[in-house]
């Protein structure tokens, strides 16, 4: 059985969907695995990393789609690379079937059989192919790393001969698998954490990790199901946007003029949330 890794085309993509690693134990188990040359550049595994362990280079994608009975993208392929898919091949990728109905109609056009990893259930059997809790977790760390890297002062609190920084505030929204792991990197990194999530079991989570939880008084309208919550009243969330502003208000300070440049990519963007416009407008000046 022939298993294909091309290279991601999506902007700014630098994953790949095998590394060598995980190419050697499939050439032990007796596949042919195939590789577009540079697929996994970007991640820095260079071409003869895969050669090493017996993969096979290939010019390009079409060359690879022609002949693979297994397809292993990071991003959905777009509806042109289904096409060009051996007919009866199956394809391994996430694809976000319900909002990107275009990718399973070409897969049904095709004949491909498309598995979604997005899709996979979060429950035990399945953890070692849970792939969206390790990507949310990655997220997490590196969402702190580059807000840290923008913002125009230091995080830690820093006591020098010509006076005492105070440490940088930090407000996190969620404390799912990406918020526990932004609120773990940006402690480690010294600063003050708050944290709002409409979940009130997340506050001993959150406290664990040195954070403090911004609690709002809850009532029976919060309905909860299998971890996420499934209904909250007008009156709470109105509860809740409230005091999420104060504390998002008194975040840490930029220069005004990026400010501004982020409430106009909000807008370019079609920012879904105007609630969240509003609070950035009162944030103190270059409010992260």
């Amino acid at each position: 059985m022939k298993l294909a890794v091309p290279k991601e085309t999506k902007s700014r993509e630098n994953r790949v969907a095998l590394a060598p690693e995980g190419a050697r134990d499939l050439v032990k188990k007796g596949f042919e695995v195939l590789v577009e040359v540079g697929a996994g550049r970007a991640s820095f595994f260079d071409d003869e990393s895969y050669i090493r362990v017996g993969a096979q280079l290939l010019p390009n994608a079409p060359s690879l789609y022609a002949t693979a009975d297994v397809v292993l993208k990071v991003n959905a392929p777009a509806p042109t690379e289904i096409a060009a898919m051996k007919k009866g091949a199956v394809l391994l990728s996430f694809l976000w079937a319900a909002t990107h109905p275009t990718t399973v109609e070409a897969s049904c056009r095709a004949g491909i059989s498309a598995f979604a990893v997005d899709a996979i259930p979060r429950i035990s059997r399945a953890q070692r192919m849970d792939a969206l809790s390790s990507q949310a977790n990655l997220g997490g760390y590196k969402s702190v790393l580059l807000a840290a890297d923008t913002l125009g002062k230091v995080l830690p609190m820093m006591t020098t001969a010509a006076g005492t920084l105070r440490p940088a505030k930090v407000v996190i929204f969620g404390a799912g698998v990406a918020g526990l792991q932004a609120i773990a990197t940006a402690r480690r990194l010294g600063a003050v954490v708050e944290v709002s999530d409409i979940r009130p079991e997340t506050k001993e989570q959150v406290e664990s990790l040195g954070a403090k939880f911004i609690e709002v008084q809850g009532d029976a309208s919060i309905r909860i199901e299998g971890g996420y919550v499934k209904g909250v009243s007008e009156e709470f969330l109105k509860r809740q946007q409230e005091l999420v502003a104060r504390h998002v208000a008194a975040a840490d300070h930029r220069q005004q003029a990026l400010h501004e440049r982020r409430l106009r990519r909000c807008r370019q963007r079609a920012f879904p949330s105007p609630e969240l416009l509003d609070v950035l407008r009162r944030c103190e000046t270059g409010a992260g």
